[in-house]
């Protein structure tokens, strides 16, 4: 499982033009000042007191930084690419997330491509933000910071983009001198070299004296900008014996995209650099480590950035003193047994001369993790072959966090599940304990607390770590009258039935699994019969549906010409779904999905919904206009209303319980917001008072109420944020608050049908929040 490289859709935001290269320069002798957190002008509290909590998943996303705190045990932070920061909540063992607050605008800030804990003053952390650095994300990177471990940021925007969700995100690209905290650096994707600040991160400059923004470009002719942007100055690392406390360290290396010029050292702390000579050469350096005891620098290579590649690749260490490399490959690059490169690397502070490595990526059959106990001169591996295929572990897994992680999956030997892991490029082990080891996977994170056991021939556990980590993006939401309360279509891990929204699911949909699930829906008048769509694992786009709520399912058959899932909608008895694949017309079936016809009077592409009332009655909406089929999705009639969004993304339901009752929102700029429909979309009224509307969604009413309550991610009266309606959109209530807005929430939202006040809404990386009334 990968996290898709695709941005937030929908994202409200105009292109930004790019800074060139050379306006970066010219600008890198000013320093960059600082900026207070943006926040809204009406009040940070909301009108309504909500209290809110994540329907767990546990995990569900890539994890790429794992970072412990040098000078106090139990402190530590995990970043995610496309989900925010997390701290470590030692009493309760499990993640309190700290980037909640960042708000619609500045949605890319949820992805870090760096974070730093300060050894000096452990209360300082800081996180390097910015999801893309092509135009998927209009907004420049920034530096976040705090002086009370994440529980309030300062914010600093800098003049180039970062890439939390690009590739070679796993390199950690900011550091925090060990001496003087006061001094950060931070390596710059996209050629802009390496900054750094001496104000506890307030402003930035490029350090100029630096010799080498980087070269390495993963796929010049990819014209999305996303493989085709140069990876750059990747790591800093520091020898903290080289300064003393308040003073500068002298001696400072850093990693550079290009694999003939791949580390560079400073002695004069920061003044001048060089190229550190007789350097291997031929790939990259993912990683850097330095020994603080005995002056060593290891290195772990791969020939590609990472995460979801990489070939072969070697580690080696350099003899700080002497300048003398030594190359101390688990497996040389050259060896026949070689088909990966190495990622996470990590040292034992308490035994410096043990070290782990991980592949950084091997899809088949499993990664694989080497220890050393003697710098590097042998090494052992988590898991060998016997009699191959078989094979034995060191290790036995523990999911029982998030028993999903077998995805459903019945491998044949070598491979298992749930595997060891897979794109780990975060592997650290606690500097004040030896049996405390974690690292980043794909899907989650994993861990062990008693990692000795290694070395004593003995079976240790791994088990997942990622309690409190949310980390899934969700495409369309269900909340059915009876069975399950929650349906969810997610990207990556597809999707799961929710019996108990504080538990994790046993399992993802199965028959078919999806890679990414697009859309669902249910039977409103018979909620047991599901559908849903998505991308297979075969790279094809397929249809499943059940008959018991979406706890078992089966694959249907898919019209001719379909390439993509585009979506679904299921009538109100269950008798007919009306499917909008991309690639081929809208279509209809009454024999549950096992055959297609298809649908007229209506184009390709658009978005489909059902009447919630009528079993013969669906809508779709595209390009600005409306169309009603009252024949079970035979044939659809446009209708004359006029003034909905031609552009922009437009999302709308209709409303359960009353026949012919749709919502819809969506547009972009001017003609944006949500319109109301009564008669089954032959006419829509402007809902006055919402002013960029995206997504909307109902619940059990208030008590007494005529309309259920109405639920919308918007702009409402000049306000973002989450909004509920008793009143049928008359006067609408803000029932989240500055420090829960989890960025882009667009998506899908609903209401529960039994539990009024209660709310789910989707985000992109941070899963499905829920809320009820405080």
């Amino acid at each position: 499982m990968t996290t898709a490289p695709p941005p937030s859709p929908g994202s409200p935001h105009p292109p930004v033009r790019r800074r060139s290269r050379g306006a970066t320069a010219a600008a890198a002798a000013v320093a960059l000042a600082a900026s207070l957190i943006t926040v809204s002008s009406a009040p940070a509290a909301a009108d309504d007191a909500y209290t809110w909590d994540n329907v767990e998943v546990v995990g569900g996303g890539f994890i790429p930084g794992v970072v412990f705190n040098e000078s106090e045990p139990d402190l530590i932070y995990a970043r995610t690419d496309i989900g925010g920061a997390y701290r470590w909540d030692p009493a309760a063992e499990e993640w309190i997330p700290l980037l909640d607050w960042v708000g619609w605008d500045d949605w890319g800030y949820t992805g870090v491509a760096g974070l730093a804990t300060d050894a000096v003053d452990p209360d300082r952390v800081y996180a390097a933000v910015g999801t893309y650095t092509n135009d998927w994300d209009p907004n420049n990177g920034a530096i976040l910071r705090s002086d009370d471990r994440g529980e309030t940021w300062e914010t600093t925007e800098l003049p180039f983009k970062l890439g939390g969700n690009m590739p070679g995100r796993g390199i950690e690209r900011l550091a925090i001198d060990p001496n003087d905290n006061r001094v950060l650096y931070l390596g710059a994707p996209s050629g802009e070299g390496l900054w750094r600040s001496t104000d506890y991160g307030a402003t930035w400059a490029e350090v100029t004296a630096f010799p080498n923004a980087g070269n390495y470009v993963q796929d010049p002719s990819d014209s999305s900008g996303y493989l085709s942007d140069n990876l750059g100055v990747t790591w800093v690392a520091f020898d903290p014996a080289s300064g003393s406390a308040g003073q500068r360290t002298r001696d400072v290396y850093v990693g550079v995209a290009d694999k003939q010029n791949t580390v560079y050292r400073s002695t004069d702390a920061g003044r001048t650099w060089e190229r550190v000579p007789g350097q291997p050469t031929g790939h990259l350096a993912i990683e850097g480590v330095l020994d603080h005891e005995n002056g060593y620098l290891y290195i772990s290579t791969s020939d590609t950035g990472g995460p979801y590649d990489g070939a072969e690749g070697d580690v080696w260490r350099l003899d700080t003193a002497t300048d003398e490399w030594t190359r101390i490959s688990p497996v040389p690059s050259e060896s026949e047994d070689s088909y990966y490169g190495y990622g996470g690397l990590a040292i034992d502070r308490q035994n410096p001369g043990t070290l782990m490595v991980a592949t950084q990526i091997s899809w088949w059959p499993d990664i694989q993790i080497f220890r050393t106990t003697d710098g590097g001169a042998t090494w052992t591996q988590a898991w060998q072959y016997t009699n191959y295929p078989e094979r034995a572990n060191r290790y036995e897994m523990d999911i029982s966090a998030s028993p999903w992680l077998t995805f459903g999956a019945n491998p044949q030997p070598p491979e298992q599940t749930p595997k060891l892991g897979w794109m780990t490029q975060a592997l650290e082990i606690d500097p004040f304990d030896s049996d405390r080891m974690m690292y980043g996977t794909g899907a989650t994170l994993y861990g062990t607390d008693d990692l000795t056991a290694w070395d004593r021939d003995e079976t240790f556990t791994i088990e997942v770590k990622a309690r409190g980590i949310e980390e899934t993006a969700v495409n369309d939401l269900a909340a059915p009258p009876e069975g399950a309360p929650l349906l969810s279509a997610m990207g990556d891990v597809g999707g799961f039935r929710h019996d108990d929204l504080s538990t994790a699911p046993d399992l993802m949909y199965t028959q078919p699994t999806h890679s990414g699930t697009t859309s669902l829906d249910f039977a409103e008048l018979a909620p047991r019969q599901v559908v849903r769509v998505g991308d297979g694992d075969d790279g094809v786009a397929h249809i499943g549906l059940s008959s018991d709520g979406g706890d078992n399912w089966w694959a249907g058959q898919e019209p001719g010409g379909v390439t993509g899932p585009g979506t679904v909608a299921m009538g109100a008895d269950g008798s007919r779904i009306v499917w909008s694949p991309a690639g081929t017309g809208v279509h209809v079936s009454t024999t549950s999905g096992s055959s297609w016809t298809a649908a007229s009077g209506v184009p390709a592409g658009a978005r489909v919904e059902a009447d919630r009332v009528d079993p013969q009655v669906f809508y779709a909406f595209s390009g600005g206009r409306f169309y009603t089929s009252t024949d079970g999705g035979a044939t659809f009639t446009e209708s004359a209303a006029a003034g909905l969004p031609a552009q922009g993304d437009v999302r709308f339901a209709a409303v359960p319980g009353q026949e012919g009752g749709v919502w819809l929102a969506g547009g972009s700029g001017d003609a944006s917001g949500m319109w109301r429909s009564t008669d089954a979309g032959a006419t829509f009224t402007p809902v006055a008072a919402v002013d960029e509307g995206d997504s909307v969604g109902f619940g059990a009413p208030a008590p007494g109420a005529g309309h259920p309550a109405v639920y919308t991610s918007a702009r409402i009266d000049g306000v973002r944020g989450i909004f509920r309606s008793d009143d049928a959109g008359a006067t609408w209530t803000r029932i989240n608050d500055d420090r829960n807005q989890w960025a882009w929430t667009g998506a899908a939202i609903t209401g529960d049908p039994n539990v009024y006040g209660r709310v789910y809404v989707s985000t992109n990386g941070r899963g499905i929040v829920y809320g009820d009334p405080a």
